[in-house]
């Protein structure tokens, strides 16, 4: 009777453990999923650590040696017209860019998770909030964006709130079709024939069932948001001079495309990687949190 009770505890571990290993065996099978892995935990690293990784103070101005080239002696990614080192400018830049795209994500889904599930799960809310999230569809995002700069004024926090309210129609229609398609289930009957409130099957059990498709929105969002910030702030309209951030760096070094090419060169290249990597981890997401794909991988 002890083994048999010990068995039974352990079921459902080894059978998590295993799908776990499973979902990790489908995501790293994709090698272009493993590099964008590899950069992102760069970036991450890059940016947590950044204090570390620099020696010069990325607003820190030196005319003495302005517009050096990459590989110069202490210098080794340049400095841009100002004397300030390239490579403390980048890694810095990338703290910027992780803090608004993370934090824009995240208060996008808040909106959008709620406004989904209640559009979902209420019949008689579904056509106005549905409208609302039509009306913002109706706006280009990126002119959205700068609608809401606008108003706000130029600041992070403001560039936050502006991509974060693109963000959220979109989760929201995610969110709306995976309750439309979950809330007449079975267990979902059990629940309110038990006695179950609204707030408890919507969050405790449909809004994990949507876990999937919001995760996946998230990972690829998070490119979006990284090349809005810095689409904005090329525009003038983000982070504001002498913050180090990538798409600012690209938008000064313009000027100077013939005589230092670097300067535009060296934040163009991170922002393509870094994009590219959400987007690569986002459709190897997609694909390892397809539950169809069990059936491929085993086979």
């Amino acid at each position: 009777m002890t083994t048999s009770a010990a068995t039974t505890t352990e079921t459902p571990s080894v059978s998590q453990t295993k799908t776990g290993i499973r979902f990790w065996r489908r995501l790293c099978r994709n090698r272009l999923v493993t590099v964008g892995l590899v950069i992102i935990a760069l970036q991450l690293f890059t940016a947590v650590f950044a204090p570390w990784l620099t020696t010069y103070d990325p607003t820190a101005q030196d005319l003495a040696v302005k517009e050096l080239p990459p590989g110069s002696e202490g210098h080794w990614l340049g400095t841009d017209e100002y004397g300030r080192d390239m490579w403390s400018r980048l890694v810095y830049g990338s703290r910027i860019s992780l803090l608004v795209g993370i934090s824009s994500v995240v208060l996008g889904l808040v909106g959008g998770v709620v406004l989904g599930l209640l559009a979902g799960y209420y019949r008689w809310l579904d056509g106005p909030i549905m409208r609302l999230v039509d009306l913002m569809f109706a706006f280009p995002g990126i002119l959205l964006a700068m609608l809401v700069i606008a108003m706000l004024g130029t600041r992070l926090i403001n560039v936050v709130i502006a991509i974060s309210i693109w963000s959220v129609p979109t989760c929201a229609r995610i969110v709306r079709g995976s309750v439309l398609s979950l809330k007449d289930r079975e267990y979902v009957q059990a629940l309110r024939s038990m006695g179950a409130g609204d707030g408890r099957i919507l969050f405790k059990h449909l809004l994990p069932n949507c876990a999937a498709p919001i995760i996946v929105f998230a990972t690829m969002r998070m490119a979006t948001a990284i090349l809005s910030t810095s689409a904005l702030s090329f525009l003038g309209l983000g982070a504001q001079p002498p913050t180090p951030e990538w798409g600012a760096m690209i938008a000064a070094g313009r000027d100077y495309m013939w005589t230092a090419p670097h300067l535009t060169i060296i934040p163009g290249v991170a922002i393509m990687l870094v994009v590219f990597a959400f987007n690569v981890v986002g459709d190897g997401l997609r694909d390892a949190l397809d539950p169809h794909m069990d059936v491929t991988y085993e086979s």
